[in-house]
């Protein structure tokens, strides 16, 4: 999800994610970021933030992406190219 500082939500997600095939028992030292995704808690990341995010997709292992990694890809374009937006992953 993609929201602006006033929480309107400006773009979202079409698909889930299975939490084992994709994240579960990531390496958080390699992907610290996706690392510290929690399937039961939000996680929100900032522009600082989202270029890293960004480079661990990118690095994400064949087996462990999918349509998701697109999916959250263009979230964050989107939010780059706009002033006080971030990424939101919700969970459960």
């Amino acid at each position: 999800m993609n929201r602006e500082l006033q929480g309107e939500v400006v773009a979202r997600a079409g698909c889930g994610l299975s939490w084992e095939t994709t994240l579960g028992g990531l390496d958080q030292a390699a992907f610290p970021m996706l690392g510290a995704l929690d399937p039961y808690g939000d996680a929100v990341f900032n522009h600082r933030q989202i270029p890293a995010l960004l480079g661990e997709l990118d690095r994400l292992p064949v087996e462990r992406g999918g349509v998701w990694v697109a999916e959250v890809q263009a979230l964050c374009e989107v939010a780059l190219r706009r002033p006080h937006h971030y990424i939101l992953f919700i969970g459960d």
